[in-house]
């Protein structure tokens, strides 16, 4: 396996008397970790309001270049979103690449993307995040002051216009067949989906903030109940490790079956770009009839994080929905687990008596309309008998002069399907 070299960086952030400020820096840096580089120095200041022209003030822009000089690293990240000119203003100072929040995250996300409708969902983000970035190089601008014997200044200046404007329609002609190209992909993607809806099972889908466990449970839900346990999904210790949505069907031993779907992470302060673009990827979250919503019980910070996720839910329009807490890894900590109140369950997702009790919670709630029948199928319809045998949790059966008589949990459509043999309710 070859060894990632990491790249030092240098990350800043202004304290603008947040209670979560700690919280915000420590976020920071294990993105910068997920975007394989390291922490080389961290460097804050504590102000009313960030600097307009260059974030940090004027004194600490100075010390930052010098522990730039000092440490040799060519790359700071910020903590916020900065404007244009505040990133032009800092590399001109500093003389070192500023990326900020957004930027980084964006980065992480362009290397992460696998599906094809990921990697257009991320190029649109990130093509809408440089369109109002966009400026002459320095070395156009030089150009543009010094001129040419051949031309002179104003030749040249306009050269420079006319290079900057091409850039814009550049981008946004490539913006426009991205946007083409995702809404094929869309399509396809949601011809799947309506496939899956008139499969008419209850659909589960896994939501909460990045690194929280999802993928870990979805894994041993599959281990316990999936059809095929090598179709399991990548888990890994980093911020954002999966962007793709993921959706398995799992069977459970009295033959209910269920979607479930492992949606992509959320984290504080997700570019708005990113949630617009992937308001698509999300729809599996966004048409589910149970959220599940998985929180790293064990970080002291986990209250902020289900604040994030309620947060973001609400901006991509995922509101008054069905929801189980899973107050995941309690195996780090003290106190008893699997333990239930309410909808909320403190378990550890490697724990199998745990996935059993979720799963409990999951068939309570994603099976609410689940009615006991009674039916009697004459002899000739052995195809409702191995349909039901199939695919329902038959209770009972007992061989009458008339017919088999079945006594059978049934929900959905299948409640209405076999009204013609239904003796008792």
């Amino acid at each position: 396996m070859t060894e990632v070299t990491l790249t030092p960086v240098i990350t800043i952030a202004l304290d603008l008397n947040s209670p979560n400020f700690t919280y915000a820096v420590e976020e920071l840096n294990n993105l910068v970790e997920a975007n394989n580089m390291e922490v080389a120095e961290t460097l804050t200041q504590k102000l009313d309001r960030s600097d307009p022209a260059t974030y940090f003030g004027k004194g600490k822009i100075e010390e930052l270049k010098e522990l730039v000089i000092e440490t040799g690293v060519d790359t700071v990240i910020a903590n916020d979103e900065l404007s244009p000119s505040q990133i032009r203003n800092i590399e001109k100072a500093i003389d070192a690449r500023i990326i900020d929040r957004t930027g980084l995250i964006l980065e992480i996300f362009a290397n992460r993307a696998q599906s094809k409708e990921a990697k257009l969902q991320v190029e649109l983000a990130k093509l809408k995040y440089q369109l109002p970035r966009l400026h002459t190089s320095a070395s156009q601008r030089l150009d543009q002051q010094t001129g040419t014997s051949a031309g002179g200044g104003f030749t040249n200046r306009g050269a420079g216009e006319s290079q900057l404007e091409l850039n814009r329609r550049t981008l946004q002609k490539r913006i426009t067949h991205v946007q083409e190209e995702l809404k094929e992909a869309q399509k396809a993607d949601e011809t799947k989906r309506k496939q899956r809806d008139r499969s008419e099972l209850p659909t589960v889908a896994l939501v909460g903030y990045t690194n929280a466990g999802k993928s870990t449970i979805m894994n041993g839900l599959i281990k316990l109940f999936g059809e095929n346990e090598e179709k399991q999904v990548l888990v890994k210790n980093m911020l954002f490790a999966t962007l793709d949505t993921s959706v398995r069907k799992l069977t459970l031993p009295d033959q209910k079956s269920f979607l479930l779907s492992d949606t992509v992470g959320f984290v504080s302060q997700l570019p708005h770009q990113l949630v617009q673009a992937f308001k698509s990827t999300l729809a599996e979250a966004a048409n589910a009839d149970l959220l599940v919503q998985v929180v790293d019980y064990s970080d002291p910070d986990y209250q902020l994080m289900m604040e994030t996720t309620a947060k973001t839910l609400a901006e991509i329009g995922i509101e008054n929905r069905p929801m189980i807490v899973a107050l995941n890894k309690a195996d780090r900590i003290e106190g008893p687990y699997p333990t239930r109140e309410g909808n909320d369950l403190i378990m550890a997702a490697t724990d199998e008596t745990s996935l059993q009790e979720l799963t409990s919670m999951i068939v309570e709630l994603a099976f609410d309309d689940y009615e006991t029948k009674t039916l009697l199928i004459p002899f000739n319809r052995g195809d409702v008998i191995s349909y039901l045998n199939d695919n329902a949790n038959v209770l009972s059966t007992e061989y009458l002069a008339e017919g088999t008589q079945v006594t059978v949990e049934l929900g959905g459509a299948d409640l209405n399907r076999f009204d013609d043999f239904l003796i008792t309710n």
